[in-house]
Parts: C-alpha cells; sequence; structure tokens
C-alpha cells in the first residue's frame, strides 16, 4: 500500500503552536503528530511513504519517506495539494491518503486496510461523544454524513443543525483500490476550473466536496466504520483529548 500524507496546511488555528513549525509537527505528548502516523505505517512493514508538505516543509525531515512540495499551500486546499503528486496515481498500488493533523491507533488503521472496496472512508460512528467533549455544541462544527440502503454514503460534508442527519464523522482516512487508483486521478483532472464547489474555487475545492462528486458520479463510497479511536488537531485545545485515541 501506498501512503499519501496531507500536510501542507498553516494552521492558523493552532497558532502560537505553528508560528515556528507546520500543523502536523505540533507536539502531543512530546511526539509530533505526523510520528504516531509514520510509527504506525512502518510497525505495519509500509514502506511507500509520501508526505505532501508547504507552510515550514523544510521542517518535516524523516528517513524513509518521500517528500513533495505544494508551493501554493497558501492560496490552495488539500484536494489540491493531494494532486501535487498526481504521478503517485499509477494504479500500481492501493493508496493510502492522511490527513498529517489526525493520530489513531491500530485499531483503526487494522479496518481500513482491511477494507476492500473501490472507494473506502473511515467513519466514527462514536463521534458524537468526542465532538461534545470538544465543544459546547457538537452541530457547530459536524457535518452530515448519510448511509443510504444498499450501506454506501450518499452525503458528505454539509452543513446541518440536526443530528438526524450524522450517522457518523469523516476523520480524514481514504482507502483507494488500485485498480481505480488511476480513474480517481482523471475523475479530477476533468473537472471545470471555472466553477465553484460548495462556494470554493478549484483550487480551494474541499475534500468532502470532492468526495461528494465521486458518490454522484463515479464510484460508490463505503464506510469503514469505527468507535473513536483518533483525535484531530485543528485548535490547542484538541491536545487535550488523547483519551480517545484509546
Amino acid at each position: 500500500m501506498r501512503v499519501i500524507i496531507l500536510a501542507a496546511g498553516q494552521g492558523t488555528r493552532l497558532k502560537p503552536l505553528t508560528d515556528d513549525r507546520p500543523k502536523c509537527m505540533v507536539k502531543l505528548n512530546n511526539k509530533p503528530l505526523i510520528e504516531y502516523q509514520l510509527d504506525l505505517f512502518k510497525k505495519y512493514g509500509i514502506e511507500d511513504i509520501n508526505v505532501i508538505s508547504g507552510y515550514l516543509g523544510g521542517l518535516i525531515n524523516y528517513k524513509g519517506i518521500r517528500k513533495f512540495f505544494n508551493p501554493s499551500f497558501d492560496k490552495t486546499n488539500m484536494v489540491y495539494t493531494l494532486f501535487t503528486a498526481s504521478h503517485l496515481f499509477d494504479g500500481k498500488e492501493d493508496i493510502l491518503i492522511s490527513y498529517g493533523d489526525i493520530v489513531f491507533n491500530e485499531r483503526v488503521y487494522e479496518e481500513i486496510q482491511n477494507s476492500t472496496d473501490e472507494i473506502n472512508v473511515v467513519i466514527d460512528k462514536n463521534w458524537k461523544e468526542y465532538w461534545s467533549a470538544r465543544m459546547e455544541n457538537p452541530l457547530s462544527d459536524a457535518e452530515t454524513l448519510k448511509i443510504n440502503n444498499e450501506g454506501k454514503i450518499y452525503e458528505i460534508g454539509k452543513k446541518t443543525n440536526s443530528f438526524n442527519d450524522i450517522q457518523g464523522q469523516y476523520i480524514g482516512l481514504i482507502k483507494i483500490r488500485k485498480d481505480v487508483v488511476k480513474s480517481f486521478l482523471s475523475f479530477y483532472s476533468s473537472l471545470d476550473r471555472a466553477l465553484l464547489y460548495d462556494g470554493k474555487d478549484f483550487n480551494n475545492m474541499y475534500m468532502t466536496s470532492f468526495l461528494q462528486m465521486i458518490a454522484d458520479i463515479k464510484y460508490d463510497l463505503t464506510p469503514v466504520y469505527i468507535n473513536n479511536g483518533w483525535i484531530e488537531i485543528d485548535e490547542p485545545s484538541d491536545l487535550d483529548y488523547s483519551s480517545f485515541l484509546k
């Protein structure tokens, strides 16, 4: 399996912790966030590890990884960053896409590793407990995720005022089976760069907007269910919730 870690963002909400380092190098219990992922991948024998950096990317230095750079990191979003390294989508390996600001345990990794559908998206079914610990109103940050009668995701990433619209939360982990990797890239390349996508221009498209279009037009999105076992670091206070990694 080939791993692509998206680590180009500035992490402005994490200031001042990101004044002198990229978001993925902020420390959780004295260990940079990205190291948790790298150590986990290496434990499972994954050698094809690729990191796409941007803001202060020169500080991401680890043996055994390949580094790529998004020179427009301050003017683009995650989807653009992902396809900065479009040559990695050659169809030779399954691809695991991971956000650089998340930490997850072995149980989560094994669930996505063992998933075999075309597009596999990790979903936390116990998200409400985690969101409720982090914020007063979980709906202020949560997004829709709806599953159809065939067990596939048909809506993802919309704002909502109802818990009924949320059957889990996307955590920032996607696995693409190798036989659809090239068409995954082709689909992105075919999109109209002059359009807006959920209110964002092409270069700032959200990953959830891209996934929604894939679900609408191209491939089924298969949920890979977990119950906690991960955290995301968006604000300094998020560093206090490592207990959810258990």
